[in-house]
């Protein structure tokens, strides 16, 4: 039988078996975690199936589609340890930043991105971390696929057409945001971002400024992470259902 038996856990914290490296590498709960929630059918109706046994890759799928090296993302950051926050994380009460640090370490906290660099340039992960116009946030992040998926320019607009044959599986911004259980980061029609500060253009620097804009940041992204989480389980147990009907009927 599947595992999908063995339902994810929404509330497991992945730094717990990371042994205190980065757990996007060294988790592997996150790991079959990615592989279970995202091998599935594709909005073309083939199956993406992710291999985790493929040498010095974290998730692998190679078909007719193409070859596609995977790496997990974390795509909740709390700014936690950045000098430019700094003195505002100091402002805020340790124990609703250690609440806010946990759950940014649970599974809604990740998603996987193409993780082979392309002419030596930096993959997607990369570049939104080190992009000062996206600061590693993933509403940005989204708002600049969704543009890509509009052939509209934006600050990883280079670096998401280097992947354009990944993010095609998806056929559009609808379907990338279904496939990746995302809809709780977008308006209900997924023609716009419901991002986590009040959004002017890309001009301005998206750090939070005042302790009255982390405060607002902190809880939009906790509510996304606790809406994400409810719908990773819901749909974990949606999959699980349906091996367990298929078992019952041979």
């Amino acid at each position: 039988m599947s595992n999908w038996i063995d339902l994810i856990d929404i509330n497991f914290d992945v730094r717990s078996d990371a042994h205190g490296k980065d757990p996007d590498k060294a988790s592997a709960t996150l790991r079959q975690y990615h592989k279970l929630l995202w091998s599935k059918t594709l909005p073309g109706g083939q199956f993406f199936m992710l291999d985790d046994t493929a040498e010095n890759t974290y998730l692998y799928h190679n078909s007719d589609l193409g070859e596609f090296p995977l790496s997990s993302d974390s795509i909740i950051h709390t700014y936690r340890h950045w000098k430019r926050t700094k003195s505002i994380i100091e402002q805020v009460p340790v124990y609703e930043m250690d609440y806010f640090y946990t759950l940014a370490y649970t599974v809604g906290g990740f998603i996987i991105f193409p993780g082979n660099r392309i002419n030596n340039l930096p993959t997607l992960n990369q570049e939104r971390g080190t992009n000062k116009k996206i600061n590693d946030r993933i509403d940005l992040t989204l708002e600049c696929i969704r543009l890509f998926y509009r052939n509209e320019q934006s600050p990883l607009f280079e670096t998401i057409a280097r992947y354009e044959s990944f993010f095609l599986l998806f056929e559009n911004f609808r379907y990338y945001c279904e496939y990746f259980l995302l809809q709780d980061l977008v308006a209900c029609d997924f023609s716009s971002v419901n991002f986590f500060l009040p959004f002017t253009g890309f001009e301005y620097n998206p750090l939070p400024k005042t302790l009255e804009e982390y405060s607002a940041y902190r809880v939009n992204n906790i509510n996304f992470l606790v809406n994400r989480n409810e719908r990773i389980q819901n749909y974990s147990f949606t999959c699980k259902n349906h091996e367990i009907e298929k078992v019952e009927k041979k």
